[in-house]
């Protein structure tokens, strides 16, 4: 169980993250554009979907598909954290989530996966070349294992740290469990962007036809 200070530090973290997300063009060409909404509702409904089928052994380290990283791609940053508070929300009044531990879950499970695979794509973007390949197993497929490794590492660190774990609990019991769901994680977001880009490049976002397409 974690501290009320601790939820209160972890609240206070998805809220500057909800924030800085905020962007008034964004939501203004949201508000104005119906399919952007069902893209951001059918994202937040996957993520519902993906996040209550979960496994694990120590209380607050559950394992399950992210599935962030293919949002991410299709949405974007900003509206990717839109969704995912979306389905905490909506998997919070369900009770498919423990309320003390909902803003870690907020925050190591989806704003930090979603900011981490933006940075990726980006780095992707301005260093690699700009190929329909290269944005494929890049860009979704092998950023969305590492994320999901690094999402395991950093649940396992907070949890060290705050001595709830030690660490041969912890390495026992959710770390060593990276090396099992990088794969499907890969595989779900890849195949996804895969499928989108290729009869529905429109609908993803960071796509763009002209650099990844034209060289």
């Amino acid at each position: 169980m974690l501290t009320l200070k601790m939820q209160g530090l972890l609240w206070a973290l998805v809220l500057i993250i909800t924030f800085i997300s905020v962007e008034k063009n964004t939501y203004k060409a949201l508000y104005k554009t119906p399919a952007r909404q069902i893209g951001v509702l059918a994202c937040a409904l996957v993520f519902a979907m993906l996040w209550q089928i979960k496994a694990g052994i120590l209380s607050g380290l559950d394992l399950h598909i992210l599935g962030v990283t293919a949002a991410t791609l299709i949405l974007g940053w900003r509206l990717a954290i839109l969704s995912s508070l979306l389905a905490s929300a909506l998997l919070a009044a369900f009770a498919n989530i423990d309320l003390n531990l909902l803003p870690m879950q907020i925050l190591f499970g989806a704003f930090i996966p979603t900011l981490l695979s933006y940075l990726g794509f980006i780095m992707s973007y301005q260093y690699l070349p700009r190929h329909f390949f290269v944005y494929i197993f890049v860009c979704s497929f092998i950023l969305a294992g590492f994320i999901a490794c690094l999402k395991i590492s950093f649940g396992a660190l907070f949890y060290l740290l705050i001595g709830q774990y030690n660490w041969q609990e912890l390495a026992d019991n959710y770390v060593y469990l990276s090396a099992i769901i990088w794969f499907p994680e890969a595989m779900l977001n890849g195949m996804a962007i895969t499928l989108l880009i290729t009869y529905r490049p429109h609908w993803v976002k960071t796509f763009y036809d002209k650099d990844y397409l034209d060289s």
